[in-house]
């Protein structure tokens, strides 16, 4: 059925008057007239009367003016509950970054960041496959790959050296590596080869040192940043990690600091047309102080 008719039709039987129902829409009394004509032709029944007081409905256009009435006052109610929930969407902030680093580095921040952004929702999606990390499905994607997709903004966030880390209880045990050979002699604890590795060199343990194309099985497999560090902590083994995540581990010492390291490198990437700017602008400028800071600290650290 015509859902303009029927529109014409409430609002006609609603004001009683083809010229009312023709103010209200804004259209002439005659498209009025033609509308509830091709309506009454169309449901084969007249719906309403002329009466000398204005019209009147029949007994079919009281049945048909009842349940229009009800199917638009059930459309008004989903329109508002969708303008609710498209107000609480654009409200809430959604970020997707990669297990260890959101873990690790982003969310101990983010109470910071809501304390000052009061108004401000946050929803986070966390994992090491790439499918899962797409600016289409989030306002903010932290991630280390960069794909240079066209339509969106990649601005550099931070950048953390891998060391190669154990703990004091599993070096009193086992020794301490003094050259990237001695690793041959020890428990190294990697990511798994099939496992989704969140960026490159994560597993580089299992060739420092050794001849090319070379490369040491791990004593001990694990899929997550955390549980690697935790296993490094306990005394298991010897691991590398981002400095981000070892820093969470009191624990930890680092070997074999000489040693040349690869470095993981993190974007703040964005699409150039976003509901959500002014927030995403917030956070940026947030997290970009927050790397800033801590830069600064190490610094200082070091100079000690």
């Amino acid at each position: 059925m015509d859902w303009d008719k029927l529109r014409v039709f409430f609002n006609v039987a609603d004001s009683g008057s083809f010229t009312h129902a023709a103010s209200r829409l804004g259209i002439t009394q005659s498209a009025v007239s033609r509308q509830i004509n091709g309506l009454e032709d169309r449901v084969g029944s007249p719906l309403f009367q002329r009466h000398v007081r204005g019209l009147v409905l029949t007994e079919q256009g009281e049945l048909l003016y009842r349940t229009v009435r009800d199917i638009f006052a059930y459309l008004d109610t989903v329109q508002a509950q969708i303008k609710e929930k498209k107000k609480v969407i654009q409200g809430t902030l959604r970020i997707s970054s990669t297990m260890g680093f959101g873990a690790s580095w982003l969310s101990p921040r983010l109470d910071k960041f809501l304390k000052k952004n009061a108004d401000t929702l946050i929803s986070i999606k966390l994992s090491d496959d790439p499918k899962d990390l797409k600016v289409q499905d989030s306002d903010v994607v932290i991630t280390p790959s960069v794909t240079q997709e066209e339509g969106l903004i990649y601005k550099p966030l931070i950048r953390r050296p891998l060391y190669i880390y154990a703990s004091r209880s599993y070096l009193m045990e086992y020794g301490v590596p003094l050259k990237p050979e001695d690793l041959d002699h020890h428990r190294l604890i990697a990511f798994p080869d099939k496992a989704l590795i969140p960026y490159d060199d994560l597993n580089w343990i299992l060739s420092c040192g050794t001849l090319p194309g070379i490369k040491r099985e791990a004593f001990l497999s694990i899929n997550n940043l955390g549980a690697i560090a935790r296993a490094v902590e306990d005394g298991t083994g010897v691991a590398c990690l981002p400095t981000y995540v070892a820093r969470r581990h009191k624990n930890l010492v680092q070997v074999l600091p000489e040693v040349e390291v690869p470095l993981v490198s993190f974007y703040f990437v964005h699409s150039n047309q976003i509901e959500n700017a002014e927030k995403v602008d917030q956070l940026w400028h947030f997290l970009d102080r927050e790397v800033r800071n801590e830069d600064d600290k190490v610094i200082k650290e070091e100079h000690v």
